[in-house]
């Protein structure tokens, strides 16, 4: 973390060098010692020390300059950095201007020239004042920070995308005092929302993800030419193929649409997870694979979304959304499941604005003593109930079932029972969701009473099971009915398995109709929806990859 800063300001080089001088020899290890000549190029470079968050601890400004006088660039200095401490330097007859702005500008002191020995009239001065600095003095964030308004769906795309690939960031709301200050000093409007301001200090309007993802370092540069292994899909699967698959020494690259994780990367709380008795979030458990594959030497592009695979003799070609092509000597497809849409009257108009599919953990303090409902009876929509119930008023799990027991496990049954503030509305569903520019209420009916009631509702997160991610794939591979990717010897059953496979061996276990391509975790039909079972075949996959590229 950056040092505080002393800045000093004087248009008299002479003593714009003194004063720098004195205060390197007796602050430097503590602070950084910054200074100008310029009272506009000083305002410039604090704009930009503010978007960088950098902290700025006391001010040292001289009265007379002719760009500004020092009150004036102190006036113009607070606003930005309102908690630094202000020094005034004058001459014997700036000393009523000195005693205006003790009035009028809180200034905390005015130090006249010459100010030798700095020993008897500087140090002390300045040691009193940053001691005072120092008892309120919070670091600054240091990440990325998003501006924006709260419920805003665009805010909450790029808030969710920050947090589902890990980077830190801090949220700002554009009405706040502090956003109200960032938006500005960068002079812009409420149009320019939401606003981005990177850790360098850059300013962005509205950036797509595809843009913050190449300015956080998420789509670097590829090393090689042709990759032993591209896994599609950075869900637990394709996690664990691309640590087995690096650190077994093959040339290895993972590619994920959106964020590592997949929809087990937003759970608040995985309970039944080998090896965690006390469990561990979806966001530590994709955390610590990441840092395992890259240790390991996986290259990671995200976000980046393939359109298709085509074949070329032995080789496989990967196409990117972006007309990138990357050839690999095998793939393995971990693109698993998403959730479904609710096809019910408000709901997509809400989508990123008080309507959430899955646990959106991001917005959970936004909940705090509000009332929110949770669709869905699964163990996730479980997880997520427990979570927010620490946050919210009162959280709802709204089911058609007369009860949990056919969908949810029990350890998450009796956690809910021990809760007062989640109540389970059974034989019930939502008719329509209300609201002007965010969610502000639902109609949900008694399926037994066929009742319709208007219940305000802050927040709505939404698990109603899920489908396989599967569209992009041709008829190049053989898919169940539901869109699940068949593998193994399941494949024989199919009629036109035979005009896909022309290899004397049978298919391995995990193995499509595409020799040399595998399926694995969620994506794969009969697979068991579980974290562990995911890990198991995704790590599998890598071992049915070498015996592959051996035959080729």
């Amino acid at each position: 973390m950056s040092l505080p800063i002393i800045f000093a300001i004087d248009d008299d080089r002479q003593v714009l060098n003194a004063i720098t001088q004195d205060l390197k020899t007796y602050y430097r290890k503590s602070y950084r010692i910054l200074s100008t000549l310029s009272a506009e190029e000083a305002l410039k470079s604090l704009v930009e020390l503010k978007n960088r968050n950098e902290t700025v601890a006391l001010f040292i400004s001289d009265q007379r300059m002719p760009e500004m006088e020092g009150v004036d660039f102190l006036q113009q200095a607070i606003a930005i950095y309102p908690a630094a401490k202000r020094v005034l330097l004058t001459a014997y007859s700036d000393t009523s201007a000195a005693i205006k702005a003790i009035n009028e500008l809180r200034l905390d002191y005015y130090l006249m020239k010459p100010w030798d020995p700095p020993e008897e009239k500087l140090y002390p001065v300045i040691n009193d004042l940053l001691d005072d600095w120092q008892t309120t003095y919070r670091p600054e964030f240091q990440g990325i920070k998003v501006i924006g308004r709260p419920y805003s769906s665009k805010a909450y795309r790029i808030k969710e995308f920050l947090a589902s690939n890990l980077i830190p960031y801090q949220s700002i709301d554009a009405g706040a005092e502090e956003g109200k200050v960032l938006m500005d000093i960068n002079q812009l409007d409420n149009a320019a929302l939401p606003v981005v301001i990177f850790e360098n200090g850059e300013v962005v309007s509205c950036p797509g993800i595809i843009d913050i993802a190449a300015r956080t370092g998420l789509n670097p540069t590829l090393k090689n030419e042709i990759y032993d292994v591209v896994i599609i899909g950075a869900g637990p699967a394709g996690l664990a193929a691309s640590v087995y698959g690096a650190s077994e020494g093959l040339k290895t690259l993972l590619i994920e649409r959106h964020a590592p994780g997949g929809q087990a990367g937003t759970s608040s709380r995985i309970e039944n997870y080998l090896g965690f008795p006390s469990g561990l979030s979806g966001a530590e458990l994709t955390r610590r694979a990441i840092t395992q594959a890259t240790r390991f030497g996986t290259e990671f592009l995200s976000p980046q979304s393939v359109k298709e695979i085509k074949l070329k003799a032995d080789y496989k070609i990967v196409c990117l959304e972006n007309g990138k092509e990357i050839n690999t000597r095998s793939v393995v497809i971990t693109t698993g499941v998403d959730y479904r849409k609710l096809e019910t009257a408000g709901i997509e108009q809400f989508t990123g604005a008080g309507v959430y599919y899955g646990a959106a953990m991001t917005e959970a303090a936004s909940c705090k003593e509000k009332s929110v409902y949770i669709l869905g009876g699964g163990n996730s929509a479980g997880q997520a109930a427990v979570y927010l119930s620490r946050f919210a008023k009162e959280v709802f799990i709204v089911i058609r079932k007369s009860d949990l027991t056919a969908t949810m496990s029990s350890y998450l049954i009796d956690q809910i029972s021990e809760i007062h503030n989640i109540v389970i509305l059974s034989n019930t569903e939502i008719v329509a969701a209300t609201g002007t520019d965010r969610l502000e209420g639902l109609n949900i009916e008694n399926l037994q009473t066929k009742e319709v009631k208007a219940v305000a509702a802050d927040a709505l997160y939404i698990f109603i099971g899920a489908k396989p991610y599967t569209e992009w794939l041709g008829d190049l591979i053989i898919k169940d009915e539901k869109g699940f990717v068949q593998t193994g010897r399941e494949m024989k059953s199919f009629e036109y398995f035979g005009k896909l496979w022309k290899l004397d061996r049978e298919p391995y276990l995990l193995e499509t109709s595409c020799p040399g391509i595998f399926a694995a975790g969620d994506v794969r039909s009969g697979a068991m929806s579980r974290v562990a079972s995911a890990v198991g075949e995704g790590s599998m996959s890598i071992s049915m990859v070498h015996k592959y590229l051996a035959e080729v």
